[in-house]
């Protein structure tokens, strides 16, 4: 089955977290009769590790744990969740930054690291699609003066 993880730009934290409690816990990318939230679900790409690689080669800095800058804000129930986490603002600007001419250099780089390549190297365009989603959402939430939150499920 695996984990989920929708990010979703809002606001500010009481909007995101009002949000959770609005839809039950989420999730927050819905099929029909959903609410109306800037969304994106990233099945796989959780924020610490697969999404901080990204940040980093974005970067140009070597990753760490602590490179995004995550807060909880909310859990249903803090072993089974599902939770709700706020990314930093130089998270969200960094993602935010990503343009075209860097595209396929970082979806090759992202498609080789070992959270991604379970069975060898991704072909070298396989997470163009991903990045320009999560890409866009940052630029989308950055010029609307949000923020970015990830929404977690196992």
């Amino acid at each position: 089955m695996g984990v989920l993880f929708d990010y979703f730009r809002a606001e500010d934290d009481a909007a995101a977290v009002s949000l959770m409690e609005n839809l039950d816990g989420g999730p927050v990318v819905a099929s029909g009769d959903g609410a109306a939230v800037d969304a994106i679900d990233l099945k796989g790409i959780e924020p610490t590790v697969t999404l901080g690689k990204l940040v980093s080669f974005v970067r140009g800095v070597d990753w760490e744990v602590n490179l995004v800058d995550l807060k909880l804000l909310w859990s249903r129930d803090e072993h089974e969740g599902p939770w709700l986490m706020s990314l930093d603002g130089a998270t969200r600007d960094t993602l935010a930054s990503i343009d075209d001419a860097r595209v396929l250099e970082l979806s090759a780089r992202w498609g080789r690291i070992d959270e991604l390549a379970w069975g060898g190297p991704l072909p070298d365009d396989q997470m163009l699609p991903v990045i320009e989603e999560i890409a866009a959402l940052a630029r989308r939430a950055r010029d609307a003066g949000e923020n970015l939150y990830c929404w977690c499920c196992l």
